[in-house]
């Protein structure tokens, strides 16, 4: 799989790089993992740490101070190269995508599979833990990228609009009702309901499936449309919002408040039901 975007980087390629000096490795995996095995070089980052943890929206955006003072902690600027992954197949990383982006960093690319091909594949590991090498910022004094996040509001105002799309990354059983997370379940009506794994291909070590384009062309999550993608706290939504970055999609956004705001929201149209399910396994 290729990225239009150079937003895709698989094992064997970032291996001949990894003593580049522009290079910043973020590693998003278990802390225990993380201390056994990451790829030579990489720092340690806490999904927690890019959430704001606020009840009961907590996959909320932290303000942009604070996440300034982490990007700039973590030796992130807009000139160095960053390269990140987790063990999940791409849920924490997608989400630190986002982030990035919001930030008016887009120099980021992911690790296809991220660590597990690393691993499986043979490619040489550290234990222990990296220090990150802080560095000055170059980071502005706001977002500059809001354009990347939606409020509930505004997808209000857009619902029933023909180029505007809902993804829903979150399970059926969530999307339909069977499983309430919230103080109501259900979907965003109209949403389109493909559950985040399904690009993760389970026989290449988690990397992003090469057809994934024709999946989302199939359901309806065309290239043209502006989109919308949440989960329940925009952490497993991370992903499929990484996945349009890398494939080149214009205009999506992530609902961070997702089905913990939505859902316990009282007056937020919610539908039940198989409305627009689909499985691409």
């Amino acid at each position: 799989m290729t990225s239009p975007l150079s937003k895709l980087i698989e094992p064997d390629a970032l291996a001949l790089v990894l003593d580049n000096d522009d290079l910043v490795i973020i590693d998003l995996c278990h802390p225990a993992l993380y201390q056994q095995h990451h790829v030579p070089g990489a720092v340690h980052l806490a999904g927690q740490k890019i959430m704001s943890e606020q009840t009961p929206a907590a996959g909320k955006c932290p303000a942009f101070d604070d996440l300034k003072i982490l990007l700039t902690s973590l030796g992130i600027t807009r000139k160095k190269r960053i390269v990140i992954y987790d063990d999940e197949g791409g849920g924490w990383a997608g989400r630190f995508a986002w982030i990035l982006d919001l930030m008016g960093v887009d120099n980021w690319c992911y690790l296809n599979g991220g660590i597990i091909p690393w691993i499986k594949e043979g490619f040489p590991t550290e234990s222990g833990n990296n220090p990150p090498k802080s560095t000055d910022s170059d980071i502005g004094s706001d977002f500059s990228n809001l354009s990347r996040k939606i409020s509930a509001d505004q997808i209000i105002t857009k619902l029933g609009e023909k180029n505007f799309a809902i993804w829903d990354a979150r399970s059926p059983a969530e999307y339909t009702g069977e499983m309430v997370r919230a103080n109501r379940g259900g979907h965003i009506p109209g949403a389109i309901n493909l559950e985040w794994t399904n690009l993760m291909d389970q026989h290449n070590h988690l990397r992003i499936r090469s057809n994934a384009q024709d999946i989302l062309d199939r359901v309806g999550l065309t290239i043209d449309k502006t989109i919308a993608t949440h989960c329940q706290l925009h952490h497993r939504s991370g992903f499929t919002y990484m996945v349009a970055r890398i494939l080149g999609y214009k205009n999506i956004a992530g609902y961070d408040g997702s089905w913990a705001e939505w859902g316990n929201m009282e007056d937020t149209p919610i539908k039940l039901g198989p409305e627009k399910v689909y499985n691409a396994n």
